[in-house]
């Protein structure tokens, strides 16, 4: 069964020739042998050799009868091992099917057989807060130095030298009811000069109901649309605030009702945010017929995004919840905002611009210059993964509402603010930045939320050194006499130095 064809080939073919030479041998030597003897050798011969040769046809059809059927076993084999590859491949596809869908069918096994908690299970509590540990050094002309005489002649301003400030400390509350509604509570924390104490109030307390992305709305204490955003567009709110905040040309949150959304809008990211509120910001919300305006005020936004590059324009009507039953207002409140940035994760550069008119002259019947308007340019380098490099300049034009001669808070011409510093967060949750601050407040006084108390009144401390000395000074000082206002008296230039560590923590 192992000979080749070959072989059969060249066993038959010399059988085949002997047969030859056999017949010619018998023609021709018929004459030497008898006739009978060498017919019967030849047909011998030729009888064995047509056995073999019959022998080798069957060893050959056996031998294409083997190899058929190893052709055969062959073809079956591949065949075999194609099906186990699809097999393979549709097992594969069912185990990679199963380990993709396996995390869900866990989860929902085992929300299915988790007993259903009370409403606290839908309920995040959180906080934020800002400290800070720093020197100020504030020069005001005209102010007095602290004395021992009086409480009262301590100066203005009253709190230079170093200290630790607790400035923010947000409570946060947030409770889901349904895949549409749910609420938030804010409490803030702030120390009051006057009372000595920390006061605890609402910063947000609202009802949301969210349709969909395009459509979000709540209402209550709000988040307003303009300062939040600039917030989160810039970073360092817990440096400082930003540039309207900063200059008291408008407020976080108010009791409002808004309505905001994201809407896709091919390769741009657009959105809104409009409120309807009182206007009186959310440190004097509405209470029975106190505080309720005849009118309501309106703020809005609109904003874009396109890869990296924000772009927002906003604005402000109203006459900022001093529109009471009873009450009467000369003037109007207007603000327009823009806002213009790129942002990174390697960092981020950007400007914001306000124009602003009768914010502090509501209820004045002349202002001297009702209109005011100002920019802050900002910017951050991220150096490493946890060190980033950041600075800020604003200037600004403000209104003014009173002369210079009169100490009140918002007769300053110009005002000039800027910061730098460094940020490092050990992890995402906290920042520690070491920062310079400076502010030059030009021809009068200015109201920002940097600055110190001035003295309600200089008399007791004239009354210590003779009125002569300072007769310019006679007048009690009361309209400046709440915190925050930087500037010179009687028009004078003032500045505002602050060096420390601010920092952050979010939980």
């Amino acid at each position: 069964m192992s000979r080749s064809i070959g072989h059969y080939a060249k066993a038959v073919l010399p059988a085949l020739s002997v047969l030859s030479l056999a017949s010619v041998a018998h023609a021709g030597t018929s004459h030497k042998t008898s006739r009978a003897t060498l017919s019967a050798a030849a047909d011998a011969r030729i009888n064995a050799l047509a056995s073999e040769v019959e022998l080798l046809k069957t060893e050959l059809a056996e031998e294409i009868q083997a190899r058929k059927a190893l052709e055969a076993q062959a073809a079956a084999a591949t065949a075999q091992a194609a099906t186990a590859q699809a097999d393979a491949r549709a097992a594969r596809s069912q185990v990679a099917g199963e380990i993709n869908t396996l995390p869900a069918t866990v989860k929902a096994s085992v929300a299915a057989a988790t007993p259903k908690p009370g409403w606290w299970g839908d309920t995040r509590v959180g906080g934020i807060v800002f400290a800070d540990v720093s020197h100020v050094s504030q020069k005001t002309p005209g102010a007095v130095p602290a004395t021992s005489t009086s409480q009262a002649s301590n100066g203005y301003p009253s709190s230079n030298g170093t200290g630790v400030d607790i400035k923010r400390g947000y409570l946060i509350f947030e409770h889901g009811f349904n895949s549409v509604y749910s609420a938030n509570v804010t409490t803030d924390l702030i120390y009051d000069g006057a009372a000595k104490s920390t006061q605890l109030f609402l910063k947000k307390a609202y009802l949301q109901a969210k349709v969909s992305d395009a459509l979000v709305i709540r209402a209550g204490d709000v988040e307003l649309p303009w300062i939040p955003f600039a917030e989160s567009v810039e970073g360092y709110r817990f440096v400082e605030n930003t540039l309207i905040d900063r200059i008291k040309y408008g407020a976080t949150t108010d009791t409002s009702l808004n309505v905001s959304g994201q809407i896709p809008a091919g390769p741009f990211k657009l959105g809104y945010s409009i409120s309807a509120l009182d206007g009186s910001g959310f440190k004097s919300p509405g209470n029975g017929n106190f505080n309720r305006a005849r009118t309501m005020d309106v703020e809005g936004r609109v904003n874009a995004r396109l890869g990296p590059i924000v772009a927002a324009v906003g604005g402000y009507s109203g006459q900022l919840g001093k529109d009471t039953q009873g009450a009467s207002y000369n003037h109007t409140v207007s603000r327009v905002d823009a806002l213009l940035a790129y942002t990174t994760p390697a960092g981020r550069v950007g400007v914001e611009y306000v124009r602003e008119r009768n914010y502090s002259g509501v209820t004045t019947a002349t202002p001297i210059k009702p209109t005011g308007e100002g920019y802050s340019a900002f910017g951050s380098l991220r150096l490493t993964s946890q060190l980033d490099l950041f600075g800020r300049y604003d200037q600004v034009k403000p209104e003014v509402d009173a002369l210079s001669s009169a100490n009140k808070p918002n007769s300053a011409t110009k005002d000039v603010y800027w910061n730098f510093g460094i940020d490092y967060h050990p992890i995402a949750a906290i920042d520690i930045a070491l920062v310079y601050k400076r502010e030059k407040v030009t021809g009068g006084l200015f109201t920002t939320t940097n600055g110190a108390a001035a003295p309600a009144t200089l008399t007791p401390y004239l009354a210590s050194v003779g009125a002569t000395k300072l007769s310019y000074l006679t007048t009690p000082n009361a309209s400046p006499s709440g915190s925050g206002i930087i500037g010179g008296l009687v028009g004078q230039t003032g500045t505002f130095d602050e060096v420390g560590v601010f920092t952050q923590y979010k939980f």
